[in-house]
C-alpha cells in the first residue's frame, strides 16, 4: 500500500463529537455555541498538523485528544459512569497505510485513551490492551494518569442518577440519545494520501460493569485503509459490532465499488435492520467526506486544504 504523491494542500479532516446529541428542543443557545467551538478547536488542532504536512495519524490523534479533553464530550473528561458509578473508557486508533491498529478497553486512569490506543500500536506487539492492564502500559510509557474523579462531570452524575431511577421504575421518562451514543472520533487523508481513523468513549450510562463496545474493536468502531477509506462510528456498539460497521464500509467500496457516501448510508442502513442506531464519518482516499447518521442529530464537523471549517450538529 505505497503512498500516493499529492500536492502539499491536498487533504481532509472530519471528526465527531457523538451521534448522542441534546435533542433540538432541549439545545439552548449558549449551549450549542459551546458545542460548535469544541468542535472547532478539535478541527483546527488536525487542520494544523495537515496543513504543515503532517500525518494522518497524527491529525487524528491530536483532534481527539481535543475532545477527550473537553467536558461537553462522552471521552476523556466528561466520560459517562456506568452501574457501579466508575469510568471505563475505550480508544483505538488505526493505520490505513499499513493497517496497524492499537485499542484500549476499560481503562480507568488514562488521561487521554487515544494515546494510550497508539502506544498500544506503536510500541507492543498487540493490538488491545484492557482494564488495569491498559492503565498500566500507559503508565510505563509515560502517558498521563490521573484519578478517576478527573473525568467525572455533574452532567454525567445526573444522568446516571436519571438511569438508576429507571430502572428501579421510579422514572417513566426513557433515556435521552445523549445517554447512549456518546464517542468522539476523527478521520483523516493526508497530503502523501494516507489515511487514519480514531475513535474514543466512555460508552453509555449506566453500563455494565466491565462492558466493551465497537469504540476499541477495530473494524466496527474504527477502520483504516489506503485503498478505501477511513472511518469512525458512533451509536449503538453492539449492533455496530454485529454488522462490523467500519469493516463493512470499506468492503463496499472495494468489492462492490460504492462511493463513500453510498457504502455509508448502506452500512448504517445494516445497522438499522439490527436495531441501532447511530452514525459515522468516512473520508475515501481522493478526500470525499460522509456524516450520515439514523439519529435526531451528530456532532460533527469538516476542514479541507483550504481551511475552511465547517461544524454541525442538527439535519
Amino acid at each position: 500500500m505505497a503512498a500516493r504523491t499529492k500536492s502539499k494542500y491536498h487533504f481532509a479532516l472530519a471528526i465527531h463529537g457523538g451521534a448522542g446529541t441534546l435533542p433540538r428542543a432541549q439545545m439552548q443557545p449558549q449551549r450549542e455555541a459551546r458545542y460548535r467551538t469544541g468542535l472547532e478547536r478539535a478541527l483546527r488542532a488536525g487542520y494544523d498538523v495537515l496543513h504543515t504536512g503532517g500525518s494522518s495519524i497524527d491529525a487524528v490523534t491530536a483532534a481527539v485528544v481535543v475532545l477527550e479533553d473537553d467536558p461537553l464530550f462522552n471521552a476523556g473528561r466528561g466520560a459517562v459512569l456506568n452501574e457501579a458509578g466508575a469510568h471505563e473508557l475505550d480508544a483505538s486508533i488505526m493505520d490505513g497505510a499499513t493497517l496497524r491498529a492499537g485499542a484500549v478497553a476499560a481503562a480507568r486512569r488514562i488521561r487521554n485513551p487515544v494515546l494510550a490506543a497508539r502506544a498500544v500500536m506503536e510500541k507492543s506487539p498487540h493490538v488491545m490492551l484492557a482494564g488495569a492492564g491498559a492503565d498500566a502500559f500507559a503508565r510505563k510509557k509515560g502517558l498521563e494518569l490521573v484519578t478517576p474523579d478527573y473525568f467525572t462531570t455533574r452532567q454525567r452524575l445526573v444522568s446516571l442518577e436519571l438511569a438508576l431511577l429507571r430502572k428501579r421504575g421510579r422514572l417513566s421518562s426513557k433515556a435521552t440519545a445523549a445517554e447512549k451514543h456518546g464517542t468522539v472520533g476523527a478521520v483523516a487523508l493526508d497530503s502523501v494520501g494516507n489515511l487514519a481513523a480514531a475513535t474514543s468513549t466512555g460508552g453509555f450510562t449506566n453500563k455494565m460493569a466491565g462492558r466493551v463496545g465497537d469504540t476499541s474493536i477495530i473494524g466496527a468502531g474504527t477502520y483504516a485503509n489506503n485503498e478505501t477509506c477511513a472511518v469512525s462510528g458512533t451509536g449503538d456498539g453492539e449492533f455496530f459490532i454485529r454488522g462490523v460497521l467500519g469493516h463493512n464500509v470499506s468492503a463496499r467500496m472495494r468489492y462492490l465499488h460504492e462511493s463513500v457516501s453510498a457504502a455509508a448510508r448502506a452500512a448504517l442502513a445494516e445497522v438499522a435492520a439490527l436495531g441501532g442506531l447511530g452514525g459515522l464519518i468516512a473520508v475515501d482516499r481522493r478526500g470525499r467526506i460522509a456524516m450520515p447518521f439514523t439519529t435526531e442529530g451528530m456532532y460533527r464537523g469538516h476542514v479541507l486544504g483550504n481551511g475552511k471549517v465547517v461544524v454541525s450538529i442538527f439535519r
